[in-house]
């Protein structure tokens, strides 16, 4: 069925087009997300790699799958966006996620919400220490849930590189939760 739409789409049908862009926003978004850390950049960039890949849905080969060529567009939009961007990066300019309007009665413990939210913003510190690539590839398996073979498809990268990345970005981002802990 996803094929048929995909066909439909590649002569330009609105519907097709509309229903892809509906089904693939979130992933899409996501993956912006975890790889620019600011809902607006994202939300930004995940509406620029859409209109790209729906622009470009001619140079789509139907014999492969869908999602890991779109999320290749969407992740090579959001290297791009890292790339120009100065060499500092302001902790504040990292957007509001709602940690400090709470309201009575919209968590039924603060405490362990605030601590959620915590954890989120120490998650994504450690993120924003990645390298490029290797937030991608971290994005795509843990919080896109990608196979190895997926995740190739995405970026271009061998499994073995994969696995590497992945490895050396764990490493990286434990040795920053120990050092957070150790200036706590």
């Amino acid at each position: 069925m996803a094929e048929d739409f995909l066909r439909l789409a590649q002569r330009g049908d609105e519907a097709a087009i509309t229903q892809l862009v509906e089904t693939y926003q979130r992933p899409v978004f996501n993956l912006c997300y975890r790889m620019l850390g600011e809902p607006a950049e994202a939300e930004d960039a995940a509406q620029e790699a859409l209109i790209k890949a729906i622009t470009n849905l001619h140079s789509y080969d139907p014999e492969r799958p869908f999602k890991p060529w779109l999320l290749r567009i969407a992740s090579n939009e959001c290297i791009d966006r890292i790339r120009r961007r100065k060499d500092s990066v302001s902790l504040d300019a990292m957007g509001e996620d709602g940690a400090w309007e709470w309201t009575p009665g919209d968590s039924p413990n603060p405490e362990s919400k605030f601590l959620s939210e915590e954890r989120q913003l120490q998650v994504r510190r450690m993120l924003d220490n990645l390298s490029p690539a290797d937030r991608m590839v971290i994005t795509l398996f843990y919080w896109e849930g990608m196979p190895y073979t997926e995740i190739e498809a995405v970026t271009g990268l061998s499994v073995s590189a994969i696995k590497s990345r992945l490895f050396r970005a764990r490493r990286t981002m434990a040795e920053l939760l120990v050092q957070e802990e150790t200036y706590a």
